[in-house]
C-alpha cells in the first residue's frame, strides 16, 4: 500500500470518528424541534419573506430596523428553516436595539457555505440550487433598500463556524457593500486537503449533502475562490476592517453547565478551526494587511455561548465602522 493510499486512509477513518460526532454536538443539536426565537416581546423584530429569483422561492429575513446601515447575522451549519440561529441562542436583537444600525438575520441555509453551488445538492434530492451570495449581495439588498431604506453599500456581516469564512468571502467580493467582516471560530482555510474532506463529512451529517455540488471536486477553482486566506489580498486591498476570534478549545466557566460529552466534542471542533484562523492572520500581515482585531484566547470551545460574547465584544466597532 502507498504511503498516500494510507495516509487517505487514515484521514477517512479521522473525519469518520472525530468530525461526524463534533458536528453533532456544540450547539448544533441533531434534528432539533421547532424553535422558538428568544427575542422578547416588545422589541421591533420583523419576519420579512423575500423572493429570491435565483432560488425560484420566498427567503425568510428576520429583521428589526434601527437605522439606515444593517449588520447581516449569518447562521451556522444547521441552520433552520423557522428562525436564525443567532435569535434562538442569543439575545442578538436585544444587544443591537437602538443601537443605530439595523439586524438582517437571514434564516435558513443549512450545509450551504452561503455560497453559490453549481447544482441542487445530489444525494438529498434538493429541488433547487443554492444561490447564496446571489441572494445576500443582489436580491435582499435590493429588497431591503426598497422597502426598509437600508443602504446597499457600507454594511456588516458577522458570521460564525461554517459562515465565518462564508462573511469573509462576501466582503472580499462585495468591498462596497460590506465594510466589516467578522468571522467567529470560521474555518478560513477550507481549500485545504485535510478541510476539503472534513467539510465533505461534515455536510453530510447536517442534511445529506453533497459538497461536489456546492464547489466540486477539491481541485475546482472554487475551492480557492471562497477561501479566505487565498482571497485575502482583497481584502486587505479594499481596506476591509475585520475581526477574528478563534480559541483552541478548552473548556472555560462559561461552559459550567454544559453537557461533559458535548463541551469536549465542542472543543475538538475549535481545535480544528484555530489553525486556518493562524494561517489566515500570518498571510494577512504577509499581505500588509493593518485593520483587523485578532482574537486568539488561551481556552474556549465550539458554541453559542462563545460567539454571542464576541459579537457583544465587536459590537462598539462594528457600529463605529458602518456609520463613520
Amino acid at each position: 500500500m502507498s504511503v498516500r493510499v494510507r495516509a487517505r486512509r487514515v484521514l477517512t477513518a479521522l473525519l469518520a470518528a472525530f468530525v461526524m460526532p463534533v458536528a453533532m454536538a456544540a450547539g448544533l443539536a441533531v434534528n432539533p424541534a421547532t424553535a422558538h426565537a428568544f427575542s422578547r416581546e416588545g422589541l421591533p423584530v420583523e419576519y420579512l419573506d423575500v423572493y429570491s429569483n435565483s432560488m425560484g422561492r420566498n427567503i425568510r429575513v428576520e429583521f428589526m430596523g434601527g437605522g439606515p446601515k444593517a449588520v447581516y447575522l449569518l447562521d451556522g451549519l444547521r441552520a433552520q428553516d423557522d428562525f436564525n440561529g443567532w435569535d434562538i441562542n442569543t439575545a442578538a436583537f436585544e444587544w443591537f436595539y437602538q443601537s443605530g444600525i439595523s439586524v438582517v438575520m437571514p434564516v435558513g441555509g443549512q450545509s450551504s457555505f452561503y455560497t453559490d453551488w453549481y447544482s441542487p445538492s445530489a444525494l438529498n434530492k434538493q429541488p433547487y440550487t443554492y444561490k447564496w451570495e446571489t441572494f445576500l449581495t443582489q436580491e435582499l439588498p435590493a429588497y431591503l433598500a426598497t422597502n426598509k431604506q437600508i443602504s446597499a453599500t457600507g454594511n456588516g456581516v458577522v458570521g460564525l463556524s461554517m459562515s465565518g469564512g462564508a462573511a469573509l468571502i462576501l466582503a472580499a467580493f462585495h468591498p462596497a457593500q460590506f465594510r466589516f467582516a467578522g468571522s467567529l471560530s470560521g474555518f478560513l482555510n477550507p481549500s485545504t486537503i485535510f478541510m476539503t474532506n472534513a467539510i465533505r463529512v461534515a455536510m453530510l451529517d447536517a442534511g445529506s449533502y453533497s459538497v461536489d455540488n456546492m464547489w466540486g471536486p477539491p481541485w475546482d477553482p472554487a475551492w480557492r475562490r471562497n477561501d479566505p486566506t487565498v482571497q485575502v489580498q482583497a481584502l486587505v486591498a479594499a481596506g476591509t476592517r475585520l475581526y477574528i476570534y478563534c480559541a483552541p478549545g478548552g473548556s472555560t466557566p462559561i461552559d459550567e453547565n454544559a453537557d461533559a460529552g458535548v463541551a469536549l466534542s465542542a472543543s475538538s471542533l475549535e481545535s480544528l478551526a484555530v489553525s486556518g484562523n493562524k494561517r489566515f492572520q500570518q498571510a494577512y500581515a504577509a499581505a500588509g494587511g493593518s485593520n483587523a482585531t485578532f482574537v486568539f484566547p488561551s481556552s474556549g470551545n465550539h458554541s453559542w455561548p462563545y460567539w454571542g460574547q464576541q459579537l457583544q465584544a465587536l459590537k462598539g466597532d462594528l457600529i463605529a465602522t458602518i456609520n463613520g
